[in-house]
């Protein structure tokens, strides 16, 4: 049997913050007031919005609700989480159910950092999660043509597409 889910999510950005996307840690700077400052994402978690939008789309394809529902924003105990331990325990629920990776596509959306050096870590971090073959994780990166909130780098989003096969 096969399951298909999408995700999404998107994060502001935010001055002092560390850039993680796809599990890896980018250097992001912006110069302010002469001097350089980290530029990362703002949430509850280090707000990887690529992990993130992977937990929705492994989520949804087993209709399991949504990270919110799993890992809820309001609750202390995944306040500043890695979501690497938040995709691990994602991955644990599909395996509960007796499923497997087959592929994932990704799509990170923004203007800046340019992210073309970071995809192969990235996707060498996320298969070892997943616990599948790199060559079955896709992440690309586009921008917005400087249009909207991606456009004008007041945030990044990410969207994740998984095709989930039964380990049956």
């Amino acid at each position: 049997m096969l399951r298909i889910g999408e995700g999404f999510d998107v994060h502001k950005l935010a001055l002092n913050r560390e850039l993680y996307l796809g599990g890896v840690k980018i250097d992001y700077l912006k110069t302010e007031n002469g001097k350089a400052v980290n530029i990362g994402l703002a949430g509850h978690s280090d707000a990887d919005v690529l992990l993130h939008a992977i937990c929705d789309a492994l989520l949804g394809a087993l209709a399991l609700g949504d990270i919110g529902k799993h890992f809820p924003d309001t609750s202390d105990e995944f306040l500043n989480i890695d979501s690497k331990i938040l995709l691990k325990k994602t991955y644990e629920l599909i395996k509960k159910e007796k499923f497997l990776i087959n592929n994932l596509d990704c799509t990170v959306i923004a203007e800046a950092p340019k992210l073309s050096e970071h995809i192969l870590k990235m996707r060498a971090a996320i298969s070892e999660i997943l616990e599948t073959d790199i060559k079955n994780v896709s992440i690309k990166a586009t921008t917005t043509e400087r249009l909207g909130f991606t456009g004008r780098k007041e945030g990044i989003a990410a969207k994740a597409v998984v095709l989930l096969k039964s380990n049956d």
